[in-house]
């Protein structure tokens, strides 16, 4: 797959690359409607166009991300809608079989999102988790019966808290994917001021990356 990415656009990373083999894997993907929130470059989106889906929309509040996604779209060979707005907002009365989501999880200093920078493809509040909690929320108003919505996050942002909340929006939750390894450079810079907050326990450098499938009824 080939990539296109415009200046300021979110570079993928280890979580796109482990959302993008879950795709690969979901077989509600093949010959189904996708939706990519946060798509960033559209790595996700185009994933899912490879592996079969009858149609993709990627959706990112960034008018250079969705030209990303349609431009690298085309390279591959591939149809994919770019819608800019925000989260499934972007999508008013629409449902998808699929709707994936690698949103930003790290936590900031405070919970006001970044506007512009480099901080936007990252930051999610004070827990991380802004973003993913709106996208949990507002998800089983889109999906179809059967469908999934896949997340990525850290286990700093609270592994538990993901499932519970996907449960109580309607979803059958299950950790799809699972990653062990080094806190990643921006993780690590702030380890001190985590373990100060509680979403990290003293001395612990590691975590987990996750893909987690939250299933319609």
């Amino acid at each position: 797959m080939r990539i296109v990415r415009l200046p300021g656009v979110f570079l993928p990373r280890s979580d796109t690359r482990l959302l993008a083999a879950v795709i690969h894997e979901q077989p509600q993907v093949r010959g189904g409607a996708v939706l990519d929130v946060c798509t960033g470059s559209g790595a996700i989106a185009i994933s899912a166009a490879l592996a079969g889906a009858r149609s993709v929309t990627a959706v990112d509040r960034s008018k250079r991300a969705v030209w990303s996604a349609r431009l690298g779209a085309r390279l591959n060979g591939v149809r994919v809608e770019g819608i800019v707005g925000d989260l499934l907002a972007a999508v008013p009365g629409r449902r998808f079989d699929v709707i994936t989501a690698n949103p930003p999880y790290l936590p900031a200093e405070d919970d006001e999102l970044p506007a512009r920078g480099a901080a936007r493809h990252t930051e999610a509040g004070r827990d991380g988790r802004m973003l993913l909690d709106r996208l949990i929320a507002a998800a089983p108003a889109h999906l179809v019966p059967g469908g999934v919505l896949l997340v990525t996050h850290s286990s700093v942002n609270g592994e538990e808290e993901t499932l519970e909340r996907m449960r109580a929006a309607g979803l059958e939750p299950a950790v799809a994917a699972r990653r062990h390894g080094p806190l990643g450079p921006l993780l690590a810079a702030r380890a001190p001021a985590l373990e100060d907050r509680g979403l990290l326990a003293p001395g612990d450098r590691e975590e987990d990356l996750l893909v987690i499938a939250g299933a319609a009824g």
